[in-house]
């Protein structure tokens, strides 16, 4: 099976491939030829990736499945949300949206935050939708040298250090992208 996954985002795609079992080709926009920045304009996660899968499929024709990711920070009523890439600016700049995060939570005890992953596939002109939580805190300084984004600054539930200090194996077992991936992978095993 062929699935186009609607990203540009490369450490997103290895995470991913590394996630899928061997029947299922993961193409890249690359390997389709789509070089378009599709724009996420939609105001929920669920909203943008339904925006990109359904852009892939409608223009290329490939079954596909798109995400969109978010930090949700309680004491900040869930912001930067689904501005998390873009919460300092643009251009885009993970140094940047770390810094804004931690100056915002500078003077504040409650550092509870959440990953959270929707993923929209469009599979055989049907469309379903697939989510991912992962709890945490946001700690006062950066730790480890892996992963990408907010990974430095989030440190999961029942766990040492943040996701950037853990191996991507142990990174796929707990996190928001890795628990929404695998929901994919149950629905798509079983059909």
């Amino acid at each position: 099976m062929q699935l186009v996954f609607a990203t540009n985002n490369l450490n997103k795609l290895e995470e991913v491939k590394k996630l899928l079992p061997d029947f299922i080709e993961l193409l890249s926009l690359k390997d389709i030829g789509c070089f378009e920045d599709i724009e996420e304009t939609a105001n929920t996660l669920e909203g943008n990736a339904k925006i990109k899968a359904n852009y892939v499929t409608n223009t290329y024709g490939y079954n596909c499945f798109a995400d969109d990711t978010g930090l949700e920070v309680a004491s900040l009523d869930g912001a930067p949300g689904v501005y998390s890439a873009r919460y300092a600016g643009e251009p885009a700049n993970a140094e940047n949206n770390m810094q804004k995060l931690l100056l915002a939570l500078e003077n504040n005890k409650d550092r509870k935050a959440q990953f959270r992953t929707s993923i929209c596939l469009n599979l055989d002109n049907k469309q379903f939708l697939f989510d991912g939580i992962c709890k945490g805190t946001i700690l006062k300084d950066k730790q480890g040298e892996k992963g990408f984004g907010y990974d430095p600054i989030f440190q999961p539930e029942g766990h040492p250090g943040s996701f950037a200090t853990m191996k991507l194996s142990e990174k796929n077992l707990i996190s928001h992208r890795g628990l929404a991936i695998q929901k994919l992978i149950s629905f798509l095993t079983s059909e």
